[in-house]
């Protein structure tokens, strides 16, 4: 029997009510939304509009006209960063920063176009505050952070960073790949100017949407220009959103398989997802760190962690021991460097990179004894060799 704990790339299985979602739109009303007027159209509109609110209200964004949907969270952290930073500005990330955020931005600083600065975090990836504090200019315009990080699990205290934001006049663009769905956000009390989030990991929905939530203040410059659906006599884009930054045709089969893995988390309730996941996680890692020649990175416990943990084991390299753990024994994991370097380099497993083991809501405690038996077993084979 297959073991799947590679739900940081994304979450597998998906909610039956997902599939069943998506079908029913190819099958029965497969139109595009807001580009006709026949009854197919409006009920697809009415479903990506019925989205859009569901997703206002689970972040407390106080518009859902601000919910832009895109194709990942990569694009859409694209979007924001690069429709918001002018030439002159300075922009503050951290240590734990998936490639999605520090690319873009070394891209805008290598162009000769903004200043970038880094917050340290301690070993366990953790933001230190005091020296984030620091960091601040006058030309600060935007703080760019993750909030849980795919690499060792670490949850940063956002509304305390935001907070910071607040008082030193910076947008605060929060990548929340790994925490939505899993961890409750609220935009108000975090002080969150811009969302970003996609639906495949932690909302179960299909890979291929994701989106921003933008609050009230702030305008995004629009990257692409084409048909929109509305103020189509003239020839320029729509600058009201969502339309300011969407064009063509929307992935509404996508968008209907988000909503019904968002109303699947809600269903279940956020509480109920994280003491479910961390009780397994808390088995995971006690049984771990029990074990000889084998390194746990990342908080020591789950307090302010994600239902993942990334280890090495002395002598094994993570990909072979990925790579064993799938061939042997049906357990799935991600080896490798998990496009974050720089937080590999802050928790100290920088240049090998790690095995990651990521649960979602499907993984049960059967799994976790199975997993830790395999891992026992590599060992004690790796030992006799």
């Amino acid at each position: 029997m297959n073991i799947y704990l590679d739900n940081a790339a994304t979450s597998f299985p998906k909610p039956p009510a997902v599939v069943s979602a998506m079908v029913d739109y190819l099958k029965h009303f497969g139109a595009s939304p807001g580009r006709s007027a026949h009854r197919l159209s409006v009920r697809a509109a009415r479903e990506v509009f019925e989205t859009r609110q569901l997703l206002a209200g689970f972040f407390n964004l106080d518009s859902s006209e601000r919910v832009v949907f895109t194709a990942n969270a990569t694009l859409a952290l694209n979007i924001a960063i690069k429709g918001i930073l002018k030439k002159g500005d300075h922009a503050i990330i951290s240590h734990m920063e998936h490639n999605s955020v520090h690319r873009p931005l070394r891209f805008l600083e290598r162009a000769g176009l903004i200043e970038l600065s880094v917050a340290t975090c301690d070993a366990a990836g953790f933001l230190d505050l005091n020296h984030f504090k620091t960091l601040f200019r006058p030309n600060t315009k935007m703080v760019a952070m993750i909030h849980g990080s795919n690499v060792s699990g670490t949850v940063q205290q956002i509304g305390q960073a935001g907070h910071i934001c607040k008082l030193n006049n910076a947008i605060f663009l929060v990548d929340a790949a790994q925490t939505a769905g899993f961890i409750p956000i609220d935009m108000q009390r975090d002080h969150i100017d811009i969302l970003a989030f996609t639906g495949h990991k932690k909302l179960y929905g299909p890979p291929g949407v994701g989106g921003l939530c933008i609050g009230r203040d702030i305008m995004i410059e629009t990257f692409v220009h084409g048909g929109s659906g509305s103020k189509s006599e003239f020839d320029t884009h729509p600058e009201i959103y969502p339309d300011r930054l969407e064009a063509g045709t929307p992935n509404t089969v996508g968008i209907l398989g988000l909503k019904a893995g968002l109303e699947f988390v809600m269903g279940k309730g956020l509480g109920n997802i994280m003491k479910q996941q961390l009780d397994l996680t808390s088995m995971l890692i006690e049984e771990i760190s029990k074990l000889d020649k084998i390194k746990l990175y990342g908080p020591s416990g789950i307090e302010n962690r994600l239902p993942l943990l990334s280890v090495t084991i002395d002598g094994i390299d993570p990909g072979a021991l990925s790579h064993v753990l799938d061939r042997d024994y049906g357990i799935m994991t991600r080896p490798g460097l998990h496009c974050a370097p720089m937080a590999h380099k802050t928790i100290g497993s920088f240049p090998q990179g790690g095995c990651r083991f990521s649960l979602g809501a499907f993984n049960t405690e059967a799994d976790i004894l199975k997993t830790i038996n395999a891992l026992k077993e590599i060992l004690y084979k790796n030992q006799k060799l």
